[in-house]
């Protein structure tokens, strides 16, 4: 069994001897970032044959996550023991912060008992230090602009390094911030406890950070940490917007200040915020580092998966972003033949100007077990079970070009064939591929209603 135990300050030379010399960049394996969001993430760490092994709560709720283990070689002969952990938690196993090379190595060890998934807005921004400490090239320009203006409007600015003594500035320019865009102070939220406690360790965590003053008032502030040997992480950049450019001049400089030894900086993800991702790319990252999650499959999705892509020919991040975002085993309606899964369909509830409908989706029957009348079973108890539950309509889309498709589920009161839109907030594509090609067939709840002329559709809450 293996044991854990929560990351603590006397931790850092044990954790950053593994992480140090890894050549890591992703941010989240920043002791400093550890740390200081421990009491969210309440993270523990536990070293396993010279890996790192971290295990967290995931966005600091009940499921438990490990973060990809940190150190030479493949790490896939640790996977039992995770498991063994996770499932010792009454949870299954989750892996985060996967790179590339750390997925290919799982699917090599362990092939088709995992589905993966990547989020662009957990990629971090990996910059090359000397670009932002220069800004040259014509695609700088824009900031090289920001930054003449910001000079002549103020003249009278400095850059300071961030002290101990500054600490109670930065954290009022941080409160005014949220005030003005959030409109509350009233309650700590994380990411200002996680500034506490950076400030409160600041030299024992290897911190660093500069200031920018006008005068005697603050206009930016930010500090960070580094990775690995190479790689210094910004965790945190404050400015008053009332000073235009403050953000532009604060980056800068701090990366003039930072020790050579640092060919990279990584300024974390963008969380899927427009204006963050727009203020980001606007730098010129040498790369997304790309962050892959991947769970283990239990026995029905690994089923599902296996006869979804016999019938259907989906590639494995398509059929594994729908079994981590959107599956239900509570809404998939099987059959099985001979102890394997044979025929099934997915049940999935969205909301539309029609009221509460039902979504009919991937039937699939096994090439093996056709002509045994299993979609007509599976078609008639899905009926059956949005009949009972009342809802207004229920609704599917052929595959197109298959006309004996619309023949076999007009047995079943489902005509029309009306133009479908889908909105998920991970934009998971629901239809056929193309806008185009998304024509619903649709049975209502009242025969004698007529059917609408367009069909939008939003995933309804779970």
């Amino acid at each position: 069994m293996i044991e854990f135990r929560p990351v603590r300050l006397a931790d850092r030379a044990a954790i950053e001897r593994l992480t140090k010399p890894s050549g890591t960049r992703n941010c989240d394996l920043a002791f400093a970032n550890m740390f200081c969001w421990q009491p969210l993430y309440r993270s523990a760490w536990a070293e396993v044959d010279g890996f790192l092994v971290i295990r967290f709560h995931v966005d600091g709720g009940t499921r438990i996550g490990y973060m990809q283990p940190v150190g030479a070689g493949d790490f896939t002969h640790l996977l039992p023991e995770l498991e063994e952990d996770a499932r010792r938690l009454g949870q299954r196993l989750r892996l985060y912060g996967l790179t590339d090379e750390g997925c290919e190595r799982i699917r090599r060890a362990c092939p088709g008992a995992f589905a993966f998934a990547s989020d662009r807005a957990l990629e971090d921004y990996i910059y090359r230090a000397d670009d932002l400490r220069t800004l040259a090239g014509r695609h700088y320009q824009p900031k090289r602009n920001h930054i003449n203006r910001f000079k002549a409007e103020y003249p009278d600015h400095r850059y300071e390094e961030l002290t101990p003594d500054r600490f109670d500035e930065c954290m009022a320019l941080e409160r005014e911030w949220r005030r003005v865009h959030e409109g509350h102070t009233s309650e700590l939220c994380a990411e200002q406890r996680a500034m506490q406690r950076a400030f409160a360790h600041f030299d024992e965590l290897g911190l660093r950070g500069g200031c920018i003053y006008v005068g005697d008032r603050l206009a930016a502030f930010t500090y960070g940490s580094a990775v690995s040997d190479d790689t210094f992480v910004t965790h945190v950049e404050k400015a008053d917007t009332a000073y235009e450019g403050a953000f532009t001049i604060i980056n800068k400089s701090f990366a003039e200040h930072l020790p050579g030894q640092f060919a990279f900086i990584n300024r974390e993800e963008d969380l899927g915020l427009d204006g963050l991702r727009h203020a980001k790319l606007s730098y010129h990252p040498a790369e997304l580092l790309h962050k892959f999650a991947a769970i283990r499959l239990q026995p029905d999705e690994a089923a599902c998966k296996e006869l979804w892509q016999r019938v259907f020919g989906d590639d494995d991040a398509f059929v594994d972003a729908f079994l981590l975002r959107h599956y239900d085993r509570s809404r998939m309606l099987a059959v099985e033949q001979e102890g394997r899964l044979a025929a099934m369909l997915h049940l999935l509830p969205f909301d539309t100007a029609l009221g509460r409908a039902s979504y009919i989706y991937g039937v699939a029957t096994d090439p093996a077990y056709r002509g045994r009348g299993l979609a007509s079973q599976l078609m008639r108890e899905a009926l059956r079970q949005c009949d009972e539950r009342g809802d207004e309509a229920v609704f599917l889309i052929p595959t197109p070009g298959q006309p004996r498709l619309r023949d076999f589920y007009g047995r079943f009161g489902f005509s029309g064939a009306v133009p479908t839109q889908f909105r998920s907030s991970d934009g998971f594509d629901f239809g056929t591929g193309d806008p185009a090609a998304d024509l619903a067939m649709v049975r209502l709840r009242n025969p004698a209603a007529p059917l609408p002329e367009r069909l939008t559709c939003e995933p309804a809450a779970r």
